[in-house]
């Protein structure tokens, strides 16, 4: 009988569609470990999820469970039913989920479940003398604050890219879940459809590198530069509310409190103002660098790095410099 450590933590990993563990899974098992015994749950196919139970455990997973959902259809319910599984099994005391859109959904329908509470878009985690607590950024990012459960185990959602702490792998010990699915109602899935994503760029959540564009640019057409110099960097692409409602780009790649939050190592903001809704949405990243040409620009409040300047100068020549270093490395 397998048995779990007493500050055992739950970990719900997501896995894409082809069966690879996302990219938020090595922050979680991370933030997992500052708090005790990381112990990761699997739910999908258990024949296409064979690598992603080796590399939660390559991620820092001392024990990794596997609950066998390829046949429900039920939308998030049979994972919440795994969750639940799982809990009952560890006795957690705590539950990681990262919070994305279905990681969200998830854990909301478990924190009922489980009559406890829920600490949401946590971008750390820590213990003290009185137990867990959750740190979030709130107010569009101008303030830092913890939170914690009078009572009982606290269910977390942690934003992507926010923890940089990484756990030493550990030898596989795999578990398979009997599981009973639960009659609760919800929302069948007849069929999905992947996206097909035609770029070389990250995928802006969860990314290191980001650069984005505001309305600055001016056009679709000049939003390419932003392209060229994520290019040169490895990052993804981001942009402001006001580029995005201009036709520069679509929704997808916006930035913000209605868009997309980024916590990343760098994050470059050209031509981009910094309402408080954009800065909601990357204030936590670990180095900002903007480039405006607007000395009061409220996005230079949070930026390590201010470039006041005319960005179709300054970018231009940035490329050329980064090209150059390439060229004699």
């Amino acid at each position: 009988m397998t048995e779990f450590a007493d500050n055992s933590i739950l970990v719900l990993l997501d896995t894409l569609p082809d069966g690879a563990l996302a990219k938020s899974s090595a922050g979680l098992l991370g933030g997992a470990t500052a708090l005790g015994t990381p112990v990761a749950l699997l739910a999908g196919n258990p024949t296409e999820l064979v690598a992603a139970v080796q590399n939660a455990a390559d991620l820092g997973a001392v024990h990794v469970l596997l609950a066998d959902t390829a046949a429900a259809s039920k939308l998030s319910v049979t994972t919440v039913d795994a969750l639940e599984a799982a809990s009952r099994l560890v006795n957690p005391q705590a539950v990681l989920i990262s919070n994305s859109v279905e990681g969200r959904d998830v854990a909301g329908r478990f924190a009922v479940r489980a009559s406890t509470g829920i600490l949401v878009d946590a971008v750390d985690v820590a213990r003290d003398d009185q137990g867990i607590i959750a740190k979030h950024s709130v107010f569009g990012g101008e303030f830092l604050v913890e939170s914690a459960l009078t009572y009982g185990m606290p269910v977390i959602t942690v934003r992507h890219g926010a923890i940089e702490a990484r756990a030493e792998a550990k030898p596989l010990q795999r578990k398979d879940l009997d599981l009973s699915a639960s009659e609760n109602r919800a929302a069948d899935v007849i069929s999905f459809e992947a996206a097909e994503v035609n770029t070389s760029r990250p995928e802006l959540r969860g990314a290191a590198r980001v650069v984005s564009g505001g309305r600055g640019l001016g056009s679709a057409e000049k939003f390419e530069l932003v392209g060229q110099l994520a290019d040169e960097l490895g990052a993804a692409v981001g942009a402001s509310r006001a580029a995005v409602d201009a036709g520069y780009v679509p929704y997808s790649y916006q930035v913000g409190q209605t868009g997309v939050s980024v916590s990343p190592q760098l994050y470059i903001a050209l031509g981009i103002s910094g309402a408080i809704q954009h800065k909601a949405g990357m204030q936590t990243a670990k180095t900002i660098v903007a480039v405006n040409q607007d000395a009061d620009a409220p996005i230079f409040d949070v930026a390590d790095f201010a470039v006041v300047g005319d960005l179709f100068s300054v970018i231009p020549q940035t490329i050329e410099a980064l090209q150059a270093k390439k060229a004699e490395s």
